[in-house]
């Protein structure tokens, strides 16, 4: 019986794929566990056309993505913190804050794909590195400027 796989499995293939197995492995397993569909014509074309969409939505979202990281590579970030006398700061600067002034600036960025290399604890120049899409990234200059 040749079905369509729904999700990635290891001894069979790769989501999307058209694959021959027996009889009683897809109607006693895969396709009540809801890893596969029977290959008719129809359920081949309405998967196609369902594949053609999410490619779309992908593809418009990478453009969004590094249109988003086009921005921040512009842009030089001012995070203020408060500081002593030495330039050492009271507690650090993370990438929530991180997060929060940029959203400040108006680009709306999540703060788990925002990497540090260590916790800023000192005022200055840092980068960060932001992961907005499967292969879209940006680099971040963060200058941390005391209050007041």
């Amino acid at each position: 019986m040749k079905v369509i796989l729904k999700k990635d499995i290891v001894t069979l293939g790769d989501a999307g794929e058209v694959v021959e197995v027996k009889n009683g492995y897809a109607n006693n397993y895969l396709i009540p566990q809801g890893m596969a569909l029977r290959a008719t014509e129809g359920t081949l074309k309405a998967f196609e056309t369902q594949r053609k969409q999410q490619a779309r939505k992908i593809e418009q979202q990478r453009v969004a993505a590094r249109e988003v990281a086009d921005k921040l590579q512009q842009l030089t970030l001012k995070v203020f913190a408060k500081a002593g006398e030495s330039g050492k700061l009271f507690g650090t600067v993370t990438s929530g804050d991180i997060a929060d002034a940029l959203k400040n600036e108006g680009v709306a960025v999540d703060r788990r794909k925002i990497s540090l290399e260590a916790p800023i604890k000192e005022l200055g120049n840092y980068e960060a590195g932001v992961k907005l899409f499967m292969d879209v990234s940006a680099t971040l200059k963060v200058t941390v400027e005391a209050e007041g």
